[in-house]
C-alpha cells in the first residue's frame, strides 16, 4: 500500500461545493442525471501551495448521503490537525469525505502539482484501458452514443440496460455484436440493479448469446441468498458493484465475498473509504482469486486523476471505468485526456484549477 503517513502540525482546511453540468441528461435505472455536486477539501500549510481532494457524493447512492454531510466536512476541517483520526476511523461511515481528505493531504505532501503517484502515467509513457459508457435513452440515442465510442477507436463498451423494454436492449446489442466479434468488441452492461431476481436467469441466458463479457448488478443490493445463486448459475460472468456500499467491517467484507463468490468486482474508491478502502478490498479479491476493475464514480477531473494515477500502479490489464472526466460542461481542465480507448496523462498540460479555488 502507499504510504498515508503525514506529518503535518498546523494546516488550515476550508470545503467548496462545485456542481457538475452534464452535457446531456443521462439515464440509469435509477433515473435520469443532469448535474452532479462535487465537493472540495483544500488544505494549507502557512502559506504554502494548496493541497486539493474530491469528496465524491452521489446523491440516493453514496453510503454517506446523509442529511449531516455537509456537517462533519465542516467538523474535518475545523479539526484538520486531527487527519489521523480522521484517516483511522473517524470517517469510517463517511467514505467519500475519507477520500478527499487523503487525496489532499496526498497533494500537499507533493507541493499542490496533482502528481499524486509519479509512474509512466505521469510522463505519459503509458495509458490505460478505458471502456465507453453507454447512457439509457431511446433507440436512437443509444446507437449515436455507440457509433460515437466505436468511431474514437474504443474496443470495450459499458452499456446500461435496466430502463427501458428489454427487447429493445437486447435488440440493440444484438445488432452491435452482429457487426463486431467479441475479440473486436467487448461488451459490458450495467443493469444498476434494475431487474427482479424472478427475471434475471431468463436475461442471462439472453445476454449469453451475445458474448457478454460482464453483468454488473442486476439485482437490488442486500439480497446476498439471490444474489450468491445468480454468481453461481449466470452464463456471463456476474460484477458486483452497489452491493460494496456500506459494507465497512472486514469481516462482512469476507463474508460477502464467501458467500456471493462473484467472479467479478468494481471498485469506486470514493464509495469504499478511498485508497485505505480499496485496498483492503483488493487484498480480499487477491486472497479468493477475484478479478476486479476499478472506476469513477463521476468525479470530476480533480478525483479521477487520482484514482486513475494510482490505478496506473496496480498493474490490472483490464478495462478500467475512467472514460467519465468528458461528462461534463464545466470540469476542472486538466492534463487528463482520452483517446482511442485509453486515458492519459499530458504533464506539459496545464491543470486551471479557478473552478475549485475561487469559485
Amino acid at each position: 500500500m502507499m504510504d498515508l503517513s503525514f506529518k503535518f502540525t498546523n494546516i488550515t482546511a476550508e470545503w467548496k461545493k462545485h456542481r457538475l453540468e452534464f452535457k446531456q441528461a443521462s439515464g440509469t435505472s435509477r433515473g435520469v442525471l443532469k448535474y452532479k455536486d462535487s465537493y472540495f477539501i483544500l488544505i494549507k500549510e502557512k502559506d504554502g501551495p494548496i493541497g486539493i481532494g474530491e469528496c465524491g457524493l452521489l446523491k440516493g447512492l453514496s453510503a454517506d448521503d446523509r442529511p449531516d454531510y455537509e456537517t462533519k466536512l465542516t467538523e474535518v476541517c475545523s479539526k484538520i490537525n486531527e487527519y489521523e483520526f480522521w484517516l483511522d476511523s473517524g470517517l469510517k461511515e463517511f467514505p467519500s469525505i475519507h477520500f478527499g481528505l487523503e487525496m489532499a493531504l496526498l497533494d500537499l505532501t507533493k507541493e499542490g502539482s496533482k502528481i499524486l503517484f509519479p509512474s509512466p502515467f505521469t510522463e505519459n509513457k503509458k495509458e490505460l484501458d478505458i471502456n465507453g459508457l453507454i447512457w439509457m435513452g431511446n433507440m436512437g440515442f443509444m446507437f449515436e452514443q455507440i457509433d460515437e465510442k466505436i468511431n474514437k477507436g474504443f474496443n470495450c463498451i459499458k452499456m446500461k440496460i435496466g430502463a427501458i423494454d428489454f427487447k429493445q436492449e437486447f435488440d440493440l446489442l444484438r445488432n452491435i455484436r452482429a457487426k463486431y466479434t467479441k475479440e473486436e468488441m467487448i461488451i459490458r452492461v450495467d443493469a444498476n440493479g434494475g431487474f427482479k431476481y424472478c427475471h434475471t436467469p431468463y436475461i442471462l441466458e439472453q445476454l449469453a448469446k451475445l458474448d457478454i463479457h460482464s453483468i454488473e448488478q442486476p439485482i437490488k443490493t442486500k439480497q446476498w441468498k439471490e444474489m450468491a445463486d445468480l454468481c453461481k448459475t449466470s452464463p456471463i460472468p456476474i460484477a458486483l458493484d452497489e452491493e460494496l456500499i456500506g459494507v465497512f467491517d472486514r469481516e462482512k467484507k469476507e463474508q460477502l465475498l464467501d458467500l456471493l463468490q462473484p467472479p467479478y468486482v468494481i471498485f469506486k474508491p470514493s464509495f469504499i473509504g478511498g485508497f485505505k478502502g480499496t485496498t483492503e478490498w483488493i487484498n480480499l479479491c487477491k486472497e479468493r482469486n477475484i478479478d476486479w476493475w476499478m472506476t469513477s464514480a463521476l468525479e470530476s477531473n480533480i478525483g479521477l486523476n487520482a484514482i486513475a494515477q494510482w490505478t496506473a500502479t496496480l498493474d490490472n490489464p483490464l478495462h478500467q471505468g475512467l472514460g467519465t472526466g468528458q461528462l461534463y460542461t464545466n470540469n476542472i481542465p486538466s492534463p487528463l485526456y482520452v483517446e482511442k480507448g485509453k486515458i492519459g496523462y499530458k504533464p506539459d498540460d496545464k491543470w486551471d484549477l479557478s473552478l475549485v479555488i475561487n469559485p
